[in-house]
């Protein structure tokens, strides 16, 4: 396992802010902007955890996090969404792999944590 995370998000202000937060923490990040995008990301960097906004342009959260499983099976992947965790949507990516759905907004500590757990980054406190 390595300490790369894949920050998947429409918004370019939250990306700062996470990565921000991640960077100090000692993780490496890498962002994409749509599905899309972070599909053709995760072919190149491998990350051992991908946090994805479930709403987005070109190719949502969902198909996405599809695409990344059949790339690699034992993916890590962390849907952050709007919408309820009883979506039946996001109840079929949780059956179909998806590590877990999240409610908007993503504390800092949920953030933190969720890296801590997926990656092997020597942490800086």
């Amino acid at each position: 396992m390595n300490s790369i995370i894949l920050l998947v998000e429409d918004d370019t202000d939250l990306i700062s802010i996470y990565k921000e937060i991640l960077e100090l923490y000692g993780y490496e990040l890498q962002t994409a902007v749509n599905g899309e995008e972070a599909v053709e990301k995760f072919k190149q960097v491998n990350p051992s955890l991908v946090i994805m906004d479930g709403d987005m342009p070109v190719l949502d959260g969902y198909e996405a996090f599809k695409q990344i499983k059949e790339i690699d099976k034992n993916a890590k992947v962390v849907i952050v969404t709007g919408y309820s965790q009883l979506e039946p949507k996001n109840q079929e990516a949780v059956k179909e792999g998806l590590i877990k759905v999240i409610s908007k907004p993503l504390g800092v500590d949920e953030l933190i944590s969720l890296a801590q757990q997926y990656t092997k980054a020597e942490i800086k406190t």
